[in-house]
Order: structure tokens, then C-alpha cells, then sequence
């Protein structure tokens, strides 16, 4: 066995709180999740509420990759995943399609095994992908569903700390020409992105609002106003609109069928002025390669994650031509812990590229025991 193989595998099931009020409002619970899970209904359970997992591949020679799973994982697959690659050796494997099925949990493992693939070679994850062309990513800050007379004091917040973007999470229940207005006047030059999710529901519903915001003049884009299938609707809005309109598309979530080949289908028919891209190392590089040709920034989405998951974000902002636009890296500003020794250093609007070796992040022992529901060691004896 090479000094290169993977000699065991430690899975940690965490569960990390937010901060109380980070989220949304006291007087608002609109929960975020918006896929079923475990029986509860998409939109019932609130994102850090629901565990997440981290992973430690250690290498025959000491090396140690990590990785971070989505949230809703299959400890089945884990199982599976983590079973087949004991005694591997990770310098054999291709990085761009690892023997492993495109499942939920896959980009999780593949964040693993990039990070201990590097750091076995004493280069960086985004040295792997080509090499960084910044050391700096924008990143915007983010909040969820809140009442109009909060919103404006938050933003200015947010803006004084140096942020030039807000997200906010909405839907038709929220007041968003509002949040726009009090923004406005409390923080003035600060940009939006309101994500509804497809929640706008009807072309009359997002005209009506996006014409609205219009008038106001701060927001950078509507993100997924309209349901995805809605092509008809989405290039009307486009042609009605004067606000920017950005497509998420998320490959993480692949028993759903999210596929890549919906960004070929949104700059077909020009439906979309931008895009939001949420996925694994590999996969993030080739949609970035698609934008690029396309001319079309995008910036990398996140499921308000921990701090390996954000760490491999940046690395692949870093090495991305068309990732110019703020990304979702907030993690650590809304849950309670990242789960990091040090955490990404953020010098508002930017997350910058961190030092060292592989993902260039650490581990906190300590924590990630604290926050810690479940644990599983895999080692050679359990390769099926």
C-alpha cells in the first residue's frame, strides 16, 4: 500500500445551530428547506435544524483530506461510498469522475478526496483546477424573511461592515418592495439579490414586484423568481423587467434530476442574465467553462453550509472566469460554529483564499465533538 492510499475514513454527523436572529425575524418562522425530508413536507423544517456531515480521509502517509456533505444524506450511501474507497489509492484516481455514483452525497467525498489529493502534493485545491486567477472572492452577506421595519437597520449593518451586497431569502408573503425602500434610505448603494426560490409563482405576480423594485433602483438581480419550468414566463419577465434575472442551478440534488444541461437550456432561450452555480469541485469547473463561453457571470451558491463545504467554494471561485459576481460564503456569520480551527477570513466584500496546502483549513477537534450526534470510522476491514 502506497503512501497515497487511503487507509481509513472518519464520518461525523453534526447538527449546528444558528445564532438566534440570524436567520429571520423573531416575529417570522418560514423554515428554508426546501426539499421533503424524512417525512416532513418541503418549506416545514428550518435548515440548521437538520444535520449535516464532515469527513476525515487519512492517507497511509499521514495526509488528512476533508470534506463536507449537503444537508438530508443517506447514511446508506455513506456507507457504501466510504466501504469502496478504503485502501484506495487517492493519486490513481481520476479527480474529474471518481468511482463513485453521482448521488447526493458525492460531492462531499469528492471534497475529500481533492483535499487530501493536494495536500498529498503540497499544492493547493485551486492549483488543482488550474490556479487561482484572484486571492479574493466577493461575497455578499444574507438573511431570510424579515419585517420591514428591521430590515433597514440590518442592511445598514451589513454595509458598514463593507458588504456591497445583501441576499435576502423572500417570498409572496414578504413585503420585498418594502425591504427595498427601507434599504434604500437606510443603506444607501447597497445592492440586493432577492431569491425567491420560483416562489413569485405567476408572471403577473413577478412583473407587478419587478417593476416595483425597478423603481426603486437597488436591486442587482431576481434569482429564480419563477418556477424553472416556466420558460415562456421567464423570457417575458426578461423582456418586461429592467432588473437582471439569475437561474440557480444546482447539481446537488440529483435524484430530483438537477442536471447541468438546464444552463444550456436557460442561454438557449435567453432567459437568464446571469447565474447562480451550487456544485462539486469538478462540476463547478466545467459550468464556469460554460458561462465563460457564454458570457455569463455567476456566482457560487451554498446551502448556508459549514466551513470545509465554504473553504472548497472559494478555492473554486478562485480558479473560475466567470465567478465575478458575490457568492453565498456566510456561513459562519449566521451558524453558531464552521467547525474550522481558524475561520475564512472575511475582509468585507471579499472571503479571501486560504493559505496552505489542499482546502487550506483545519479541522476544530473540539467542536466538531460538541456539535457532534453520530460518528463512524471506516477502515480497511470494511472494504466490501
Amino acid at each position: 500500500m502506497t503512501g497515497s492510499a487511503i487507509v481509513s475514513i472518519r464520518a461525523t454527523e453534526v447538527v449546528v445551530r444558528a445564532h438566534p436572529g440570524a436567520i429571520d425575524s423573531p416575529s417570522v418562522h418560514r423554515p428554508l428547506h426546501n426539499k421533503p425530508w424524512q417525512g416532513a413536507a418541503g418549506w416545514s423544517v428550518q435548515f440548521d435544524e437538520m444535520p449535516k456531515v464532515v469527513l476525515e480521509l487519512e492517507l497511509r502517509d499521514g495526509t488528512v483530506g476533508l470534506g463536507e456533505l449537503y444537508r438530508a444524506h443517506d447514511w446508506t450511501v455513506i456507507d457504501a461510498f466510504a466501504r469502496s474507497l478504503v485502501g484506495v489509492d487517492v493519486r490513481a484516481l481520476s479527480l474529474q469522475e471518481l468511482p463513485l455514483a453521482r448521488t447526493h452525497e458525492y460531492d462531499g467525498f469528492e471534497m475529500a478526496v481533492w483535499d487530501a489529493y493536494a495536500r498529498s502534493l503540497g499544492v493547493r485545491v485551486a492549483d488543482l483546477l488550474g490556479g487561482p486567477l484572484r486571492d479574493r472572492v466577493l461575497t455578499s452577506a444574507w438573511s431570510s424573511h424579515r419585517t420591514v421595519d428591521e430590515i433597514g437597520e440590518l442592511a445598514r449593518g451589513f454595509q458598514q461592515e463593507g458588504f456591497s451586497t445583501l441576499k435576502l431569502k423572500c417570498s409572496l408573503e414578504d413585503d420585498v418592495v418594502g425591504w427595498a425602500a427601507a434599504i434604500a434610505e437606510h443603506a444607501p448603494g447597497l445592492r440586493l439579490v432577492l431569491d425567491p426560490n420560483g416562489r413569485f409563482e405567476r408572471l403577473a405576480d413577478a412583473r407587478r414586484i419587478g417593476l416595483a423594485l425597478a423603481e426603486i433602483g437597488n436591486v442587482a438581480c431576481l434569482e429564480d423568481p419563477l418556477p424553472h419550468w416556466m420558460l415562456d414566463a421567464w423570457t417575458q419577465l426578461r423582456a418586461a423587467v429592467p432588473i437582471p434575472l439569475a437561474r440557480h442551478i444546482s447539481l446537488a440534488y440529483p435524484q430530483f434530476a438537477d442536471r447541468g444541461s438546464e444552463a444550456v437550456i436557460a442561454q438557449r432561450f435567453a432567459i437568464a442574465d446571469m447565474f447562480n452555480f451550487t456544485a462539486g469541485l469538478a462540476d463547478f469547473q466545467r459550468l464556469d467553462h460554460f458561462a465563460d463561453l457564454a458570457g455569463a457571470p455567476c456566482w457560487h451558491g451554498s446551502q448556508v453550509d459549514l466551513g470545509i463545504a465554504e473553504a472548497a467554494y472559494v478555492h473554486s471561485c478562485a480558479a473560475a472566469r466567470s465567478a465575478t459576481l458575490p457568492s453565498d460564503v456566510f456561513g459562519r456569520r449566521i451558524r453558531s460554529h464552521d467547525l474550522l480551527r481558524e475561520p475564512l477570513r472575511i475582509e468585507a466584500p471579499h472571503v479571501l483564499l486560504p493559505d496552505g496546502p489542499g482546502l487550506g483549513v483545519e479541522i476544530d477537534d473540539h467542536a466538531r465533538v460538541a456539535h457532534r450526534v453520530h460518528e463512524k470510522e471506516y477502515t480497511a476491514r470494511d472494504r466490501t
